[in-house]
This record gives C-alpha cells, structure tokens and sequence, in this order.
C-alpha cells in the first residue's frame, strides 16, 4: 500500500467543538500518524502520515468534522512522506 503525507488548514466554526480530540481519535481508528493543532486565526492545522487511502480518508473527513463544527475551507497540501511520527497526537 503507498505511503501519504497531507498537510491541511482547516477553517470555519471548528474550535470550541472538539474538532481537535475528533481528529485525534478519527487518526488513532485509521492507524494514521501526525498532529493537530489549534491556530491563533481560528482554524485548525493537522499532519497526517500514512497509508494513502487511510490519510485520504481523514483529509475527507476534515471536511465535514464533527457535530457541531462548521468547516468552510480545507486547503490541502500533499507532502513527501517521512515516517517521522510514532502516533498521533494534539499539539499545545
């Protein structure tokens, strides 16, 4: 299975609605690696690493989010894969 590295800003209504804890535990289903955090301007910024259809998935999923948020724009950055993360995890 090829290997996948996105790098997506996602904006809207999507801090204050565990959009951040969504994504975590989405990624830890899938067995996909990275972070993901919260931005000063309001949005939210993740990493993902892993098998391609798993991280296409999640970029999908980043889409729509979960209950409550309200996701206007995804901008999506297709990186080099690296296999530098061991888990995934909500940066601080």
């Amino acid at each position: 299975m090829p290997m996948s590295r996105a790098h997506v800003s996602i904006n809207g209504l999507v801090q204050g609605v565990f959009f951040r804890a969504s994504t975590r535990d989405k990624a830890q289903k899938l067995g996909v690696k990275g972070w993901v955090k919260n931005c000063s301007d309001g949005s939210v910024e993740a990493l993902f690493e892993g098998e391609k259809n798993f991280v296409d998935e999640i970029v999908s999923w980043c889409r729509r989010g979960p209950d409550g948020a309200f996701v206007s724009t995804v901008k999506e950055k297709t990186e080099k894969y690296t296999g530098e993360f061991d888990d995934f995890s909500i940066v601080y």
